[in-house]
């Protein structure tokens, strides 16, 4: 009896030495496999650099020839030729933005990588990934990628179904024409993020379709994303999709898609200076446009720098013309037990604050059809919870349309 008691312990033993084994084995095999996918991603993603250089916020910029940027991995772009400039730019009735920096003289926006250098001629800087970056991404292939169903649909009622991915938005936005693009000069901060799943932006969003599986969007804006870069800085961004976030689209240049002509402006990359409450404010402007003659949607940073542009054929509906434009702003709230997040929208204080306080969009206005900058009409405003994130309007003097908006989250209002 002791002998086969003994015998079946010792199996069990046994037993249990295997599992444990190859649990082992199947979880070194899980690690080797997850390395292999992240090298062979970075080595997709980090094309060969003609010069790169160091950030002062520890990011590397390399300088890559043109003809060899990820653009081009699009199965559509293999003999594409890259346009260098629009055929057009759009007209402008307004001198808003001449008259406010002849007479004040506001300070040009750049970013911080270039405190250490250039890119020369003939090549686009590009914000090189890192393997903690992707180590971040719950998954490889979601890298770089929204979620599913983050833009705001203020038309909809259903605001259990617009909130169902903790996305929470206040924005001013115009519908019911055919838009051929948008522009905004927006006040940049840098908000306080609760968690590092989490972001904060202010953006513009150009969409075409409906809100369902087939959406079409294009976005620039400014952001702070830890879980994206790795850190709280402010950055210049892009964002595309064309089937409502599931398989197409992605920030920056971390996907095909996107061609970018400009030496100057690095997508992802930092942002400097920033506003500081009751201190100086800057701004940056950004206008997209779709070009009359090739079709293409282009992209211009501040006054001078033309970015590149999004082949018309990445999409459905914006081959045709945005039937939305939205600017404002968003953040994602992750905070379990049903209590909210404070993570902050715009400088984290509410609009009545009013100016060096709160955020603002100044100057906003659409592209017609005649391919003219002019001021939007019926303009109106969303936002799901204004205890937390609000929004006011205004029209009038050298900032033409414009409106504030955000605040700090979680208060005694919002919780």
């Amino acid at each position: 009896m002791s002998a086969h008691f003994s015998a079946s312990r010792r199996a069990a033993w046994l037993l249990a030495v295997a599992m444990m084994f190859w649990s082992c084995t199947e979880a070194a095999a899980a690690v080797t496999a997850r390395r292999a996918e992240v090298q062979r991603h970075l080595k997709k993603l980090n094309k060969q650099a003609v010069k790169s250089i160091k950030s002062p916020d520890g990011d590397i910029i390399d300088c890559v020839h043109i003809s060899k940027q990820p653009a081009f991995d699009h199965p559509l772009l293999k003999n594409h030729t890259v346009q260098m400039r629009p055929s057009f730019h759009p007209e402008s009735q307004l001198f808003y933005e001449s008259e406010l920096v002849s007479k004040k003289k506001l300070p040009v926006q750049s970013q911080l990588w270039h405190k250490n250098g250039r890119c020369p001629e003939n090549t686009i800087p590009i914000r090189r990934t890192k393997k903690d970056d992707l180590l971040r991404a719950n998954s490889v292939e979601n890298y770089g990628r929204k979620q599913h169903r983050s833009t705001p649909n203020p038309l909809s009622a259903e605001l259990d179904l617009l909130n169902e991915n903790g996305h929470q938005h206040a924005i001013a936005y115009v519908e019911g024409d055919t838009y051929y693009g948008a522009k905004a000069t927006i006040n940049v901060w840098e908000p306080r993020i609760a968690q590092g799943n989490e972001f904060s932006l202010s953006q513009i969003w150009l969409l075409g379709g409906s809100f369902g599986e087939d959406l079409n969007s294009i976005e620039a804006g400014w952001q702070v994303s830890p879980d994206l870069y790795g850190d709280d800085n402010t950055r210049l961004f892009t964002y595309w999709t064309s089937d409502s976030y599931q398989a197409t689209g992605c920030y920056n240049l971390l996907c095909s898609g996107f061609i970018q002509t400009n030496s100057e402006i690095a997508m992802g990359a930092t942002i400097y200076p920033i506003s500081r409450y009751e201190g100086s404010q800057y701004d940056i402007s950004i206008l997209v446009w779709k070009d009359p003659t090739g079709g293409h949607w282009w992209m211009q940073f501040g006054n001078g720098h033309v970015l590149g542009y999004w082949p018309s054929f990445l999409f459905s509906y914006l081959a045709d013309g945005a039937s939305m434009i939205e600017w404002g702003g968003e953040v994602v709230d992750s905070e379990p037990g049903g209590a909210h997040t404070s993570t902050a929208m715009g400088s984290g204080h509410f609009p009545g604050e009013g100016f060096r306080k709160s955020s603002y969009f100044r100057n906003i206005q659409i592209v017609d059809e005649s391919n003219t900058l002019r001021d939007p009409t019926d303009i109106a405003t969303f936002t799901e919870q204004p205890s937390c994130y609000d929004v006011q309007i205004g029209n009038g003097g050298q900032w033409g349309h414009y409106f504030y908006y955000g605040g700090p989250g979680r208060n005694s209002n919002c919780s």
